[in-house]
């Protein structure tokens, strides 16, 4: 089974409903309503919001308010733009010897211990490994830190 509408049916309406006329129990609580809404419009600070008329209300509510708009002149906005009021401004002198493209220097070793060569103690974990005055070769360091890698 389709959802469609048979072949020249529309769901377009061209006549409004008319409304039903509200009975004393709807205007009731329509009432309670008009005052609470009052109240939380001051509440929050939103006093052009509020409705003086119970009528106006019951209009909003049902979908028949139109708001009673003010007319405003028309101002055309006239400005005037900014314009600096010295002529001249100096730029900043850079001669004192700064000099902000210098190459840095490289770095050495200066150290009194030989360095000979990096150990991996554990995944990225890099470690230099040095040569002792009783290990020339630094072969004692280097199976140290190759049995801690195992355990």
């Amino acid at each position: 089974m389709t959802m469609s509408l048979a072949r020249g049916l529309t769901t377009i309406r061209t006549t409004k409903r008319k409304k039903k006329p509200l009975t004393q129990g709807q205007l009731e609580k329509l009432q309670i309503q008009w005052r609470q809404h009052n109240k939380d419009m001051r509440r929050r600070n939103m006093h052009d919001m509020q409705f003086k008329e119970f009528d106006d209300y019951v209009a909003y509510t049902r979908g028949e308010y139109k708001p009673k708009q003010t007319k405003q002149e028309f101002k055309p906005l006239t400005s005037i733009p900014h314009t600096r009021q010295t002529k001249h401004i100096p730029s900043y002198s850079s001669a004192g010897g700064f000099a902000p493209c210098t190459k840095k220097e490289t770095m050495q070793y200066t150290g009194e211990r030989r360095l000979v060569g990096i150990a991996m103690m554990h995944k990225s974990n890099l470690v230099p490994v040095f040569a002792d005055d009783d290990d020339k070769t630094g072969s004692k360091q280097a199976t140290e830190i190759a049995q801690m890698r195992r355990n």
